[in-house]
């Protein structure tokens, strides 16, 4: 699906799965988290300013999208299937400019952007399928049932969204 199509598709009616947000952060351009969330399917509150849907820019059937809103009013998105956060607002026909409040000029200070991690919590929450996943498929290597190219294919993307989920929460692995 096309991402102009996939934003038709969601306009409205995409409303009713989205938790509505303590505090607006609608920014000048129309965008906060407010409008992303209103454009998302399968959004479910995961804290107080902090959410998981299915990813608009892949064909997502499970919560692989983690959104969290930042009391400055940024909003922070991350896909643990590898999208990019401009793939995940392309999809849904915002920028990320809207996912940003107004700059205030700084006088002779360098912006500094601030670096923060996933809650671990939103990674775990987004792996506990793909961790089903990986074992069903261990369980049925071990009954010696065959897997059909749809089930391989599952399988290294399972592993891929686990493999994203620990490098986003700064796990290093070896």
């Amino acid at each position: 699906m096309t991402p102009n199509k996939k934003a038709a598709r969601l306009g409205t009616g995409a409303a009713s799965n989205t938790t509505s947000s303590p505090h607006s952060t609608t920014t000048t351009g129309g965008g906060g988290v407010d409008a992303l969330l209103s454009r998302l399917e399968g959004v479910k509150r995961t804290g107080p300013d902090s959410w998981m849907a299915r990813c608009p820019a892949h064909e997502d059937r499970s919560a692989s999208l983690s959104i969290r809103a930042l009391d400055d009013g940024r909003v922070l998105v991350h896909c643990f299937a590898g999208c990019s956060a401009h793939e995940v607002v392309g999809a849904v026909g915002m920028e990320l400019s809207d996912l940003m409040p107004p700059r205030a000029p700084t006088h002779g200070q360098p912006f500094k952007p601030e670096r923060r991690r996933f809650p671990a919590a939103d990674a775990l929450r987004g792996i506990a399928l793909e961790g089903l996943v990986i074992a069903h498929a261990g369980v049925s290597l071990l009954d010696g049932l065959p897997f059909t190219d749809a089930d391989r294919e599952r399988l290294i993307t399972a592993v891929a969204r686990v493999q994203s989920a620990l490098t986003a929460s700064g796990v290093h692995h070896g």
